[in-house]
């Protein structure tokens, strides 16, 4: 019994001088953190969402306490916390162009031609293996097994009918989905810009009509017809010119193909 009380009594005497240089370590080895990246780390949203483009908030706040970054660019806690931040760094705010995600394909189900039933584990890039074109006719398409979605930390995502979607209301165009998307075809857009080519394939239209009922075809309806001149097809894809775009709709309206679209909240 002895022992065991010497033991104990040892390995608290230890732990107390242990913890003693721990202490004294962490204060004499601390690293002075400045108060404005402090400040600065309070404000953002935490989500360490990469869509300021730093390594993180940690990363972002030090940026800005340094002068580095604008103090706008955390996209997931928005204008209000760019105003309380461009007032820690007494500097302006600036304004800051609100982007969504947008997922430019309309090859739901039974509109687009697969290249075989894939059942395998729900990932794209599982998916893409076979050949490196997905299950997919297409190889602009979708391929619908939600890495973008699994990668939104926000819920802004999901798949309907085969196709990823977005939520533009509670998309904060962080980017995670456009760098989860193996095919590359999710892509950031303006939130003020409603009006969208739903559409990613350059093939030729009699190529498309082959694969996908609901694909760009090149037919230049669109660029013929709008009133602003805003819509020109280029490499057999309706393209958006959104410095002319007025929003009309009647390219959405005109479309054969009904893939020219108001986005709206899903």
């Amino acid at each position: 019994m002895t022992y065991v009380i010497y033991a104990i009594a040892i390995l608290g005497i230890l732990g107390a001088v242990f913890g003693a240089i721990l202490a004294i370590a962490s204060k004499v080895f601390a690293v002075e953190v400045d108060p404005k990246q402090a400040a600065v780390r309070e404000c953002l949203a935490g989500a360490n969402c990469g869509g300021c483009g730093f390594p993180g908030c940690d990363g972002y706040a030090a940026a800005v306490a340094n002068g580095e970054a604008p103090v706008n660019k955390c996209v997931a806690a928005g204008p209000e916390a760019a105003e309380k931040i461009a007032e820690i760094m007494g500097v302006a705010a600036g304004e800051a162009v609100k982007m969504v995600a947008f997922v430019p394909c309309s090859g739901t189900e039974g509109h687009a031609v697969k290249r075989f039933n894939y059942d395998g584990p729900k990932n794209c890039q599982a998916a893409m293996l076979f050949g490196g074109k997905s299950n997919m006719d297409c190889r602009f398409a979708c391929i619908g097994l939600g890495n973008c979605a699994d990668a939104c930390q926000f819920g802004a995502m999901k798949i309907v009918d085969g196709v990823a979607k977005v939520d533009r209301e509670q998309c904060v165009g962080c980017g995670a989905c456009v760098d989860a998307c193996p095919k590359k075809i999710v892509k950031l857009v303006r939130y003020d810009q409603f009006v969208e080519v739903a559409c990613s394939s350059h093939d030729k239209g009699a190529a498309v009509n082959k694969i996908c009922e609901a694909g760009c075809i090149g037919c230049m309806k669109c660029q013929r017809e709008c009133p602003a001149d805003a819509i020109v097809v280029t490499d057999n894809l309706a393209m958006i010119d959104i410095s002319k775009c007025v929003q009309c709709g009647h390219c959405a309206d005109i479309c054969p193909r009904h893939i020219i679209k108001f986005q709206y909240k899903i």
